[in-house]
């Protein structure tokens, strides 16, 4: 049997990233660099934070022109999304195919007639509270941990209806775990790595990675050190996250949701002034941002190397890279 080349695999593989929070983080050129650099190094399909549950309705809608305006106008590195066929096309033609997510509800502005709005003009997840408590359900950093609103249920109903990805990242236990009591479709971990390799509220319990399975979903492994358990953001402390969910649920389940920042600096200014966000002792603003890794898009190809040298089979590493994630839009998305 011959030996399967990683160069080629890597090339040939979907390498889809679920989250690259690209939103007021930094000057624009630097974080169309990053997108350059994930291209470079094999990936196919970048999901984009356009909005965050501090923005409301007027300002989503102008992020969300602002970055349509700029693929558009780039449409021969770009393609932006509409249907799962046209990721495969993207691809065909070496560009990068976007689209777009909200981490949090609260641009929906409890107008539940905006998520079919927000969908036709590219975001195909949402999740449901960023870190702290909203309309819709509690965040994992409350006090409390309190279940789905009866606004959060009508919610997800409409998300099913219309095609668009319920994500559980940044949402408290009860919420998530609600959600795939609700959901007819696969519910998603966008970016949630396992609390049983690091012990932090942003990462998910094994219970909740068995209720994501269970519903169909997929659970994208962050590439930030603070949830890796890793201080280096390494190429084996992914594999680590992998591996583990892997074990518990099946190689089915897993993906990336890398959560790439090109510009620490505005992250920390960002941070500074959205201390409301995250509790005390608990995340960024707490830690010294040069302390703060990254996995880095140039080590995607050494993933896929790696992840070989782990005797995982190409099946697998082709769902771990993309697959996975394409099934589930493939059932969910409209």
């Amino acid at each position: 049997m011959n030996a399967i080349n990683p160069i080629d695999l890597h090339r040939d593989a979907l390498v889809w990233d679920m989250v690259i929070p690209t939103l007021d983080l930094g000057a624009e050129e630097q974080k169309y660099a990053a997108l350059s650099r994930m291209a470079a190094n094999g990936c196919n399909f970048v999901s984009l934070t356009v909005a965050v549950d501090w923005d409301g309705l007027d300002d989503t809608i102008g992020n969300i022109a602002r970055e349509r305006a700029y693929f558009l106008a780039n449409s021969d590195k770009y393609h932006l999304v509409e249907t799962v066929e046209d990721i495969l096309t993207a691809k065909q033609h070496n560009k990068l195919a976007v689209s777009f997510h909200f981490q949090g509800t609260n641009p929906i502005e409890y107008d539940l007639n905006m998520v079919e709005t927000y969908y036709k003009l590219g975001v195909r997840h949402m999740l449901m509270a960023y870190n702290t408590k909203n309309a819709v359900g509690d965040g994992c950093y409350e006090l409390g941990d309190g279940g789905l609103s009866r606004l959060g249920v009508r919610l997800i109903e409409e998300m099913n209806r219309v095609g668009m990805i319920a994500d559980g990242s940044h949402t408290g236990y009860r919420t998530t775990m609600e959600m795939f009591e609700v959901s007819k479709d696969p519910v998603i971990f966008s970016h949630s790595n396992p609390r049983a390799i690091c012990e932090h509220s942003r990462n998910i319990r094994d219970d909740q990675i068995q209720a994501c399975a269970a519903s169909g979903g997929v659970i994208g492994i962050t590439g930030v050190s603070l949830f890796l358990g890793d201080h280096q953001a390494s190429t084996n402390s992914v594999i680590d996250n992998i591996k583990y969910i892997s074990d518990l649920v099946g190689p089915q389940h897993v993906g990336l949701g890398l959560d790439y920042i090109a510009d620490q600096q505005a992250l920390a200014q960002k941070i500074d002034s959205m201390t409301a966000w995250t509790p005390p002792g608990d995340a960024f603003e707490f830690q010294p941002q040069e302390t703060v890794k990254y996995f880095q898009p140039e080590q995607l190809p050494e993933l896929t190397e790696t992840l070989l040298k782990c005797n995982y089979s190409e099946s697998d590493i082709r769902g771990f890279l993309g697959e996975n994630w394409l099934r589930v839009a493939n059932q969910v998305w409209k």
